[in-house]
């Protein structure tokens, strides 16, 4: 698999990876006509507009002519982070690319970022519904950080999401 910096060229296949992933990962769980009507024109443009702005780092997977899966990383963004964490602001694979070690290989290429940046340590989000992406990021050496929970609502349906950290 090929690991780039995306560019704005990217951002339509970034977005259809967004999607798709979001549909198949969160089926039964979000609102099935709130899954339905995710744009990619709208993820393209959100994608667009965070390189432009430099908000995060955004690498793309490759394999052959498709775009698999994609990494956006950069600083914390939590209020309560100690000084140097990283954090992986999104990592999704299309579902087609599940299971092949297209997101392994998207996490070693963004924490070898973070790492070069300073980062001592990376957290990330992720709903805890999510088993799939837990066992993930469990087998990538994260861990639930206890006591950070946190509810809102998402598509239209009560969600509880937990910070993960591993130490770099």
């Amino acid at each position: 698999m090929e690991i780039r910096a995306a560019s704005p060229e990217d951002c339509h296949a970034v977005a259809e990876v967004h999607v798709a992933s979001w549909q198949a990962a969160y089926a039964g769980v979000l609102d099935a006509a709130s899954l339905a009507s995710l744009s990619i024109e709208r993820r393209a443009d959100s994608w667009r507009q965070v390189l432009a702005e430099a908000q995060s780092e955004l690498l793309v997977g490759r394999m052959g002519a498709s775009t698999v899966g994609f990494a956006s990383f950069g600083p914390s963004r939590d209020a309560d982070a100690p000084s140097g964490r990283g954090e992986i602001w999104a990592l999704y694979v299309h579902p087609r690319a599940w299971s092949t070690g297209a997101g392994r290989e998207l996490w070693f290429a963004a924490r070898e970022r973070l790492q070069s940046q300073g980062s001592s340590s990376i957290s990330l989000w992720v709903l805890e519904c999510n088993a799939r992406a837990i066992r993930f990021y469990s087998a990538a050496g994260f861990t639930i950080e206890t006591g950070s929970e946190k509810e809102f609502e998402l598509g239209g349906t009560k969600v509880r999401e937990v910070r993960m950290v591993h130490a770099s």
